[in-house]
This record gives structure tokens, sequence and C-alpha cells, in this order.
């Protein structure tokens, strides 16, 4: 028998039973529920159910929150209600909150790995796309539905299809400047926005090897944006050492036998994957969004794309749209492409060594365009402030904000004008995603630096030099 892969190995160790259409029935070891999830609580609600394991979710104010006060009574009542309707279903089921007021508060799928709460090996679920991120430290991770989250409150299970399995090997070295996002929005415009659907991601290779666990969690997090269903990345001594010691990693004797268990998730050698991909490091650019898709990507040296030269006329007619509402021309340099904001934060790049990276390129310097630096947790923040990093910004000309989604999802507050471009950090570009007729270009902390001090999109390369 061919030996199992890394989400073989895990998939099997929650699957209870399966059903007459082969769909399984899933143990959930962790639940995380943010503001969103008060369709299923009202769900829950209305057949009178209780939450049947409330120690196994966790309840973490992100979307709505607001990030220029921590102060309710100053938000919209819209939003507001939203937050303490998160505060009353966590009280009234006894389920854990870290909320506004909460010095662990920041975004679900940065206070996941930063307080312990992710592990390798465990099956955790999260009403939200971008729970993939977590498969970064070796656990077995997705978003789900409204109606699935209430499943999970209901019985701490889960019915799901089992995906196929993909594996992205990223061979070689990366050239500098070139960081995790780059990879994603690379593989993602490879394969497409759908490349990946009905699969089940595992990263390996040096490149991915040799990559910080915050660059990890990166590369996990966009998985979704190529239609992957998860994203993971096999436990090594890196991950163990970063899980050790955390507020809910196991202590003492449990740790032991843990990391003994760790230490075996990994994809046997002679397991097979239904599709294998192969990048080399040195071939991946500093990469950028052109249109209103993550897969609307291209090396920041490139042109933007002529429809009039597309491989079918659907092709074409989509470039075509994405142009149009970009307000972009074909053949216009990506560098020619004048930016109106910037924006650093979100689940993809607010964490820690993020920050760090873009107060290199912009400390002592002026950023020519106005802009927002939101961290990812409220313990990113204190870290940064103890380094300074919160001056190197607004010393640039940046605002310093507290943490939460802020401007990645325009649902509290942080928005762009209509018709105005960001250089931002976040995962989607779609059209509106930060603001009605907001115009994104996604790019690394990194590149969205260099673009804060230039005024368009540039290439990081060129300002190192």
């Amino acid at each position: 028998m061919a030996g199992k892969t890394l989400f073989d190995k895990i998939w099997q160790a929650h699957e209870i039973c399966q059903n007459e259409e082969g769909q399984s029935l899933l143990w959930v070891d962790r639940h995380l529920a943010h503001e969103g999830s008060f369709h299923a609580f009202n769900k829950l609600a209305e057949r009178n159910l209780p939450v049947l394991h409330p120690e196994c979710t966790i309840g973490i104010a992100d979307h709505y929150v607001p990030t220029n006060s921590r102060n309710l009574i100053a938000v919209q009542p819209k939003v507001r209600s939203v937050i303490q309707q998160l505060i009353d279903n966590t009280r009234r089921h006894d389920v854990t909150l870290i909320g506004l007021d909460d010095p662990r508060q920041g975004i679900v799928h940065v206070v996941g790995p930063e307080q312990g709460i992710t592990q390798p090996g465990l099956l955790m679920v999260c009403g939200d796309s971008h729970t993939s991120t977590h498969g970064a430290l070796g656990a077995l991770a997705f978003g789900i539905g409204a109606s699935e989250v209430a499943h999970v409150l209901a019985t701490q299970t889960l019915w799901q299809t089992k995906p196929k399995r993909m594996r992205i090997t990223v061979s070689g070295t990366l050239t500098p400047g070139v960081t995790a996002k780059d990879i994603a929005l690379s593989w993602i415009a490879k394969l497409g926005a759908d490349g990946a659907r009905g699969y089940a991601i595992e990263y390996a290779g040096d490149v991915v090897e040799e990559l910080s666990i915050e660059a990890r969690l990166t590369l996990c997090n966009l998985s979704i944006e190529g239609g992957g269903r998860c994203g993971m990345i096999a436990p090594d001594e890196k991950a163990i050492n970063y899980v050790s010691g955390r507020a809910y990693a196991p202590k003492g004797k449990d740790l032991e036998l843990a990391v003994e268990y760790w230490r075996t998730l990994r994809s046997d050698d002679d397991a097979e994957f239904d599709r294998e991909i192969v990048l080399n490091g040195e071939d991946i650019a500093p990469t950028v969004t052109w249109g209103v898709s993550p897969e609307q990507a291209l090396p920041i040296d490139s042109v933007v794309p002529d429809p009039a030269v597309a491989d079918s006329v659907s092709s074409a007619r989509q470039i075509q749209d994405s142009l149009d509402y970009m307000g972009l021309t074909p053949g216009q340099k990506l560098t020619d492409i004048q930016v109106d904001k910037v924006f650093i934060g979100s689940c993809t790049n607010a964490r820690l060594e993020d920050l760090r990276a873009a107060a290199d390129v912009l400390r002592g310097k002026t950023s020519k365009v106005p802009g927002i630096v939101s961290p990812g947790s409220t313990l990113i923040k204190v870290k940064a402030e103890a380094e300074g990093l919160d001056k190197v910004f607004t010393d640039a000309g940046l605002e310093w904000r507290e943490s939460g989604c802020s401007m990645c999802v325009g649902m509290n507050g942080d928005l762009i004008a209509s018709g105005e471009r960001c250089a931002s950090t976040t995962n989607r570009n779609f059209k509106g995603r930060q603001g009605p007729g907001s115009r994104t270009h996604l790019m690394s902390p990194v590149m969205v630096a260099a673009a804060a001090l230039t005024g368009h999109l540039s290439d990081i390369r060129n300002l190192r030099s």
C-alpha cells in the first residue's frame, strides 16, 4: 500500500464514520468564532440547543472592531450590534471570548497561532475562508459556512467531502526582496483562481523549509485564493519550537507526548498526491496584482496585459472588464501605476516580521501617500511599539492603529474611497473589497512600503540597490 500524506493522516485521525454518499463525519478539535458567527448562534437559539463543547470554541472579535479606538460607543450602531452579539452569545454559552478589551485581542488567524490555540495535528474550523492559515503549523484547518458553524457548535462534528491532494514544491532559494506573499501570488497566477479547487494543498521543498513560521502562515493563508480547501506544511522543529510554551500549548509530560506525535506528521516518502506542482524559487519575482482577482498578478517589472492578445474571447472579456474597473491601459508599465493610499495589515501580513520588514524600508523616509498600519494583534502592537516600529511608521506619515481586520474587509469604517487606488498587504482584490469602487493592488509588506515612498507601484529590488 502507498504511504499516507500529511493530510490523510490527520483526516483519518478525525474521521468518525462515512455516510452513503461518501461524506465523512469529522471530529473538530478547535472552533474559532468571530462576530459573523451570530447567524449560527441564532440557529441554535431557534432550536433551543446548547453549545455541546464550549471549551472547544473560542470567540475572537476582529472583523468589525474599530481600529481607531476601542470605544464601542463611537462606532456605528450596526457595527456595535454585531460585536455586542458576539459578547452576548459567548457569555450565554460559556464560551471563552477574546474581546476588544482583552490584551490578547487581534485577528482570529493571528491570535490562534500566537496563543498556541493552533497546534500540529488538530482539525480546526472557523466561519472564515482564510482559516487555511493555521495549516502552516501542521493543522488541518479550513473555513466553513454559517450552517456548518451551527452544526459544529451543536455537535462538535462536521460532515465533509474528502478533497484530493496537491503538493506544491518550491525548490532552490528565493532572491532578495521576494517573500512568501510573492510565492503565493505566483502560483495562483500560474494555476488560476480555481487551479486548486477540490484539493488540499501541502507546501514542501527547500524554500518552504527555510521560511519562518510567520512567512509560512502567509503562504497557507492565501491557499483559498487559488481555490484550495486548505493549505498545510508538515511540522518541523521550527514549528514545534514555535508552539511550545504558548498559552494554550500542552505543558510538561503532555507536551512531550504531543511532540512525539507531532514528529510523525509528515507525508510518507512513498505517499501519492493527485497533483504535483513544482516551482523554482529563483524564478519568483516581487509580484503585484493588476486586476480584480489574486490570479490577475504579474512580476512588478511586467506590463498590464492586453485583451487583444488573450487566449480566448472569454479571457479577453475578463481582462477588459478588470482593466475598466481598475482604470488601467493595456501595455502600461506596472511601475507607472500611481497609488492614492497604502495599507499594511490583515491576517495575511500583519505579524511582527511583516511590520519589521516594512519599517526597514520606511525608516528615516517620508511616504508620498497616506495610509494605515494595523498590527495583527494587540500583543504584536505592544511588541512593535517596544521596538519603536510605530514611530517609524508615524514619522513616515502613516497612521498607526489598533489591531483588527481594518481595511482588508471594509466593514469596520476603514475604507478606500471610490476610484482611489490602494497598495495593500491583504489577500483579496475583488471589486469593492476595500470599499465601494475601491481599487486594490495586492503585494508584500516591503512592496507596499516601496509604493508608499514613491507614490506608485515600485520594485523593492531597485530601492534597495
